[in-house]
């Protein structure tokens, strides 16, 4: 089992060697006292992705030299007390509203200008913490992709790996609770929405791994490879939608009295077919051979059609339905939709 700090391992080098370049290249530059800022930036802005560090160092950049020139103007003009502190932190944060490259408030703005504040040179504080901090990007935009850059195979394996977990555990929870107590109904409904969306979360996420290997030049070769596992991970996410459904169903179905019988009738065929569809969801997420359990799952199913009609039977094996269907594209993601379409159609109806 990889340790904390295995797992971090690389960071830690990445950051330290270029906080290390980076000041020596202030150094380099001229810099007359310990140039600290330059050594900052990788500290704060290689924590993630290299995509991510361009996006935080150009904003770490941009907030210092806008709250640099606030700070100065307004000592320019005002003498340091609290109202002139109010205006210097609301402004800051007001300018750091719009420089946001990443989206999120920029509070590095205010932050350099209070920094202005404390130093007794404010002006020659300010040029220096301006160049050494582009130095510092600099050195982070140029280093970061080319310093033991993460592998987004092995962290886009263990998405599609938890992505079929979670499908799986949510299949078999929302079957398991089928015309049994409306709470438990409603409590696993709950569960599923958030398992679901943290899930949709990830996939969206991971769209950005394909792009981000423009960043990375020792990963390109494995471009595939990449561009497979996140096809697989945005069919989990389709799969999360028509496993919510599912689960509305089942909490939909089972509080009313003239539906329970059919649901307790249903829990073991649709036990059968989930158990099979949780098999498929995990052996495809997985690469392996998906293709027995799917044809298991819709055996199950067309017992299940043949032998229960009633409309709640009906509205919990479409969800499965379009389950496997979404399975199959993984094999076949630039077949015939209107063909599959026209099939599902047909499907529903002979349901009905």
């Amino acid at each position: 089992m990889r340790t904390p700090v295995a797992d971090d391992g690389p960071v830690i080098a990445r950051i330290t060697v270029t906080a290390t370049v980076a000041w020596q290249a202030s150094v380099w530059l001229g810099a007359d006292q310990p140039p600290v800022f330059a050594a900052l930036v990788p500290v704060f802005a290689m924590r993630g992705s290299p995509g991510a560090a361009v996006v935080t160092s150009l904003s770490r950049v941009l907030g210092v030299v806008a709250g640099v020139l606030l700070g100065i103007g307004v000592l320019n003009v005002l003498r340091p007390q609290a109202l002139t502190l109010a205006l210097v932190v609301g402004a800051g944060l007001l300018i750091g509203a719009v420089l946001r490259p990443g989206g999120e408030l920029n509070v590095q703005v205010a932050v350099s200008a209070l920094l202005v504040f404390a130093n007794p040179s404010p002006g020659a504080y300010g040029t220096a913490r301006v160049w050494e901090t582009a130095v510092g990007a600099v050195a982070t935009v140029l280093l970061g992709p080319l310093l033991w850059p993460p592998d987004p195979r092995r962290v886009l394996r263990a998405t599609v790996r938890d992505c079929g977990a979670r499908l799986a555990r949510a299949l078999t929870g929302t079957v398991a609770v089928l015309g049994t107590d409306p709470a438990a109904a409603q409590d696993n409904l709950v569960r599923v929405r958030k398992d679901m969306r943290e899930l949709q979360h990830t996939a969206r996420e991971s769209q950005d791994a394909e792009r981000l290997l423009a960043f990375n030049p020792w990963q390109r070769r494995h471009r595939e490879a990449v561009r497979d596992l996140c096809r697989h991970i945005a069919v989990a996410a389709e799969l999360a939608s028509h496993v919510q459904v599912l689960a509305r169903e089942a909490a939909f179905f089972t509080p009313r009295p003239d539906t329970v019988a059919d649901l307790v009738k249903a829990r073991r065929p649709c036990t059968a077919i989930a158990a099979a569809t949780a098999r498929a969801i995990e052996l495809r997420m997985e690469g392996g051979d998906a293709g027995p359990a799917i044809a298991e799952a819709r055996g199950e199913l067309d017992a299940f059609k043949r032998a229960t009609p009633r409309p709640a039977a009906v509205a919990l094996r479409r969800p499965f339905q379009r389950i496997l269907d979404d399975l199959d594209d993984l094999d076949d993601p630039d077949g015939d939709e209107g063909a599959k379409d026209t099939g599902s159609t047909g499907s529903t109806g002979s349901n009905m």
